[in-house]
């Protein structure tokens, strides 16, 4: 979850388990990989194969290098995969308000940018949650620091801000990572979308027989397309949530 950024002193200790938090290794000679050319393959491999499929000794193969020349960069594939998450985080575009009146249309584009890059990369809901220090990477901080900018555009404070900006995100992200983990299941299974779920269907019927909301609910929803009705529930979900702010703000 992002933070304001704060001034941090970057730690030797190995034991905290972070790119971030280490200093960055020094070789004599110029090394035949860069950082941005490792990254930038593990998240092809990533986007073809998925998370099961990273491995250094993979990567290394698909680069034409041994899996110990990545080492020069990183130390294991935690630290792989919080470069990648960050670089995924680099493609999220906030959107300026030039208004206090712009700043709720902007904010729920920017909350869409969050979701579009998500679902871009399914695989990054199964490593969500154990980025514990994301918020250090340079994109994440670059990303914070322009929705604080945002969220002070619609005249909050920083402290408002920073709880807008936690509390958005939180939706955003467990919103967009249920959608990239059903994805995921949808991949896997080797059916398209209509495939899977009309061999779902009597499934879901007997499932919710006993529950007259829930089938209800079924019957409205099933007259519009899946992507379309999760586009709708999404957005509606973070009015919900700006509203709120609003109120809050305005107190």
């Amino acid at each position: 979850m992002p933070r304001a950024a704060q001034p941090t002193k970057p730690s030797s200790d190995p034991s905290t388990g972070s790119v971030w938090t280490r200093p960055q290794r020094s070789r004599r000679e110029q090394p035949a990989l860069s950082r941005d050319q490792i990254v930038a393959e593990a998240i092809a491999l990533l986007d073809e194969d998925g998370i099961d499929a990273l491995s250094m000794r993979k990567l290394g193969t698909r680069l034409n290098a041994g899996a110990t020349s990545l080492y020069t960069h990183v130390s294991n594939k935690d630290e792989l995969i919080e470069l990648v998450v960050d670089r995924v985080y680099g493609e999220i575009e906030v959107p300026k308000a030039a208004s206090r009146a712009e700043w709720r249309a902007a904010a729920l584009e920017c909350g869409n940018n969050v979701r579009s890059a998500i679902l871009g990369h399914p695989w990054i809901a199964s490593v969500l949650g154990e980025m514990g220090m994301s918020y250090l990477g340079p994109n994440m901080m670059r990303l914070t620091e322009d929705m604080l900018e945002l969220f002070e555009s619609g005249g909050f404070d920083l402290d408002q801000g920073e709880l807008a900006l936690k509390t958005i995100w939180s939706y955003v992200l467990g919103t967009a990572a249920t959608e990239a983990a059903w994805m995921t299941a949808l991949a896997r299974s080797g059916q398209g979308q209509d495939e899977w779920l009309a061999s779902m269907a009597s499934v879901a019927e007997q499932a919710m027989a006993p529950y007259p909301r829930m089938r209800r609910l079924h019957a409205e929803q099933g007259t519009s397309g899946v992507v379309e009705t999760r586009r709708s529930n999404f957005d509606r979900g973070l009015d919900c949530i700006l509203d709120g702010l609003e109120a809050q703000r305005r107190q």
